[in-house]
């Protein structure tokens, strides 16, 4: 089943995209780097990891850039459609786009910012790639949960005594190799301590094909956690769980991006989603992206260029209840 998932994978790299290879002949024996492709000229890539990698191998991630901000939402209020939607705003560096497979978890589709891999251009070091699964700065896997995460310069981690480390940006792999609902996905942060040491304190939002969600904080050394009330729920870079309504309506990017989830109850589909996010949208936005959960199907635009949408599949899925 394994072998066969990864062959429809790559079978839908080519017939999605339409890409060609970006990857020199002498680095091809690798099966996994076979399949990089360079997408669009931000640059963004696209890569299926063929086989198994160890979620704790260690990282020498570069240090990050002061934080800019992210918007990040679930529009549920179309049961049969949910959408997990986010502008990723960060410095101007290559992106990736990861298929994964692993054999004890969970098929994920998943973006990551290769600069934390020290990786400006993947031609000149591709094998680091094969670290990329270790670094998703958002995504979703075959169950339908969708994760994402935003700088929160206020949050600070608790240190539970006996528990283990993982870093900030890894706990998101955790969650989709091995959670399906939003319920399975908040037990994981009772099993780690978080590590906020290697850049920006940050907090999650995090959703499924019930369109359920939930943000995820760190305030005052404590775990919160806010869930939905309703068919939808945002996020940008303040600490949402304490904040009254004043604090929120005093945010422009969640005022706008809450104004119009309200407008149509949270029923939007990912064309809607998509301009939320453009109007919201800072200029230093590098990707903004739309995962609908109950069907697979992610829609893409790097660099603001709004008329240029790539589309890609999660083959396979098969939501959780």
């Amino acid at each position: 089943m394994f072998v066969l998932r990864v062959t429809l994978a790559l079978l839908l790299v080519l017939a999605v995209t339409g890409c060609t290879p970006a990857v020199e002949q002498q680095h091809s024996s690798d099966p996994s780097l076979a399949t990089l492709r360079q997408v669009d000229d931000l640059p963004l890539y696209e890569m299926t990891l063929i086989g198994d990698y160890d979620p704790f191998a260690d990282v020498q991630a570069a240090t990050p850039a002061s934080p800019f901000g992210c918007s990040l939402f679930l529009a549920a209020g179309d049961r049969e459609r949910p959408v997990f939607a986010r502008n990723f705003d960060w410095d101007p560096n290559p992106a990736l786009l990861l298929h994964a497979d692993p054999p004890d978890g969970y098929a994920s589709i998943s973006l990551v910012d290769i600069s934390y891999l020290g990786i400006t251009n993947p031609m000149a070091r591709p094998k680091e790639l094969l670290k990329a699964p270790l670094l998703p700065f958002d995504g979703m896997n075959e169950k339908g949960l969708a994760i994402g995460l935003a700088a929160d310069t206020a949050g600070r981690a608790p240190a539970v005594a006996g528990r283990p480390t993982v870093g900030s940006v890894r706990i998101i792999r955790l969650m989709l190799d091995h959670a399906a609902t939003v319920d399975e996905a908040l037990l994981w942060f009772d099993k780690y301590n978080l590590d906020f040491s290697g850049g920006p304190a940050l907090h999650y939002l995090i959703s499924d094909a019930a369109g359920r969600s939930a943000v995820v904080e760190f305030i005052d050394g404590q775990l919160r956690i806010e869930k939905s009330a309703g068919p939808w729920q945002a996020m940008t870079n303040f600490q949402l769980v304490p904040a009254d309504a004043a604090t929120r309506a005093a945010d422009r990017r969640y005022a706008i991006t809450s104004g119009e989830l309200s407008k149509v109850n949270g029923a939007l589909g990912w064309q809607g989603a998509m301009r939320v996010l453009q109007a919201v949208a800072q200029p230093h936005t590098r990707w903004s992206v739309t995962y609908e959960l109950r069907t697979g199907d992610v829609h893409l635009i790097t660099g603001q260029k709004w008329d240029r949408i790539h589309t890609f599949k999660l083959a396979g899925v098969s939501p959780a209840n």
